[in-house]
């Protein structure tokens, strides 16, 4: 994390500090807070959440998370191994969690959202402890800053722009996935749901499409625009073509007019 996100989140942590024993007014400056916060008990339990935490997760109001929430049950986190170092703020210290992937889909489930008009958020985590006038821990804040988010289209349209780019070039979908900025398990279940088929299959289809017009070429013969390709042409090559346009090299050229150019003897 960089050092200006740490002195902002450490003046932001010195004046919720600076507030403590005023509760009323500790209360109002957290819901007008631009940034999602949410204040647990020494158990874990969700307390207190402002405005901006409930209109991040689409949650309708506070009942849907206090009380019911506990932050050391959550499964993302003791899945993650981030329990351990959470807890260090429910014994006074302040950790910081950069860039976290924010699990999306485990928070539609919990609050029954059907669909969130992100697709990824990334976030910077600061979880430190509300300390009463001798310093015992009384309660604990976590504040969320996004640092990236996706919304899907801008992310596959990149990574088609890179397939189209390197159509001639075995499909490699982990440099798909990066051109996208995304992980390559998401990246695919996201791309499927955008385009309605696998990155390979786009793929497929594109460099199908660009043999297509290849086929159309007199000058060239069936092999020959198979290379053009980058393909080989063989009984493999030829099935992934009859598969996609439901006839043969030879069948597609002959229905477009076209005649197989002689060898050159």
């Amino acid at each position: 994390m960089g050092s200006n996100m740490k002195d902002m989140q450490n003046n932001i942590i010195g004046s919720f500090q600076s507030l403590f024993g005023k509760e009323e007014l500790l209360a109002k400056v957290i819901e007008c807070f631009p940034y999602p916060i949410q204040i647990y008990t020494l158990d874990g339990t969700s307390v207190l959440v402002n405005k901006a935490m409930l209109a991040e997760y689409h949650a309708i109001s506070p009942d849907m998370v206090v009380g019911k929430y506990n932050v050391f049950k959550d499964p993302y986190i003791v899945a993650s191994g981030q329990l351990p170092v959470l807890k260090r703020a429910f014994k006074g210290e302040t950790v910081f969690f950069p860039d976290i992937r924010v699990p999306l889909e485990e928070i539609a489930e919990r609050y029954g959202v059907k669909d969130f008009d992100i697709e990824a958020v990334y976030q910077d985590i600061t979880v430190f402890p509300l300390l009463d006038d001798e310093k015992r821990v009384i309660y604990v804040a976590a504040f969320l800053i996004n640092r990236r988010v996706y919304r899907g289209k801008d992310e596959i349209a990149k990574a088609k722009e890179y397939i189209e780019g390197h159509w001639r070039e075995p499909f490699d979908a982990s440099a798909t996935a990066r051109a996208a900025c995304l992980s390559k398990a998401h990246f695919t279940k996201l791309f499927k749901k955008h385009t309605g088929v696998t990155p390979h299959e786009y793929y497929t289809n594109y460099k199908i499409s660009k043999l297509k017009e290849k086929l159309l070429d007199t000058n060239l013969t069936i092999a020959q625009a198979f290379a053009a390709c980058n393909m080989d042409y063989n009984g493999h090559s030829a099935r992934v073509f009859k598969d996609k346009t439901g006839v043969s090299p030879s069948v597609y050229r002959k229905l477009s007019g076209q005649k197989e150019p002689r060898e050159n003897l």
